[in-house]
């Protein structure tokens, strides 16, 4: 019987042999068998055959590391926050728009500005998909600055 203090670290079935992992077994590295049937070219594809996809040269990129991963967060937080302040700017400005604008278009225009922020990102996502991360970095930074909510800077916070 299983103490107490072995009942966390078990469970029902864990000797099941169905359940152990399959291993190859090894050929004894002392003697090698050569068999009379295979030429030097069957044994280069069957070493070509052998080597796992993940080292293939064709396979998908690495995974990004987690600075990384945590750069584009910030950056997507960023690009929300400047969404946002283009809903805020352009909703403060609709009164002064109305006077230069036909409203319909004061509209299209603000629900574009909106939108620009969340394009810029995907677009940057999309087209430096293969690139190296730093060319990605800059064209997030340079469409942080070039999309800067200037009607809710120049207005500023207050109503």
């Amino acid at each position: 019987m299983v103490s107490r203090d072995d009942d966390a670290l078990s469970w029902d079935g864990d000797d099941d042999p169905t359940l152990a992992p399959q291993v190859a077994p090894r050929r004894a590295a002392s003697a090698p068998q050569e068999r009379a049937d295979v030429t030097p070219a069957t044994r280069l594809d069957a070493e070509t055959e052998a080597v796992p996809a993940s080292a293939s040269a064709d396979s998908e990129p690495a995974p990004m590391s987690n600075v990384a991963l945590v750069t584009l967060g910030v950056f997507g937080g960023v690009y929300l926050l400047l969404a946002v302040g283009w809903f805020i700017g352009g909703s403060r400005l609709q009164f002064v728009a109305q006077l230069f604008l036909n409203p319909a278009a004061h509209i299209a225009a603000w629900i574009l500005a909106i939108a620009a922020p969340a394009v810029w990102f995907a677009t940057t996502m999309v087209l430096t998909r293969s690139r190296p991360m730093w060319l990605r970095i800059v064209a997030l930074v340079v469409g942080a600055v070039v999309l800067l909510p200037w009607p809710f800077l120049m207005t500023g916070v207050g109503a």
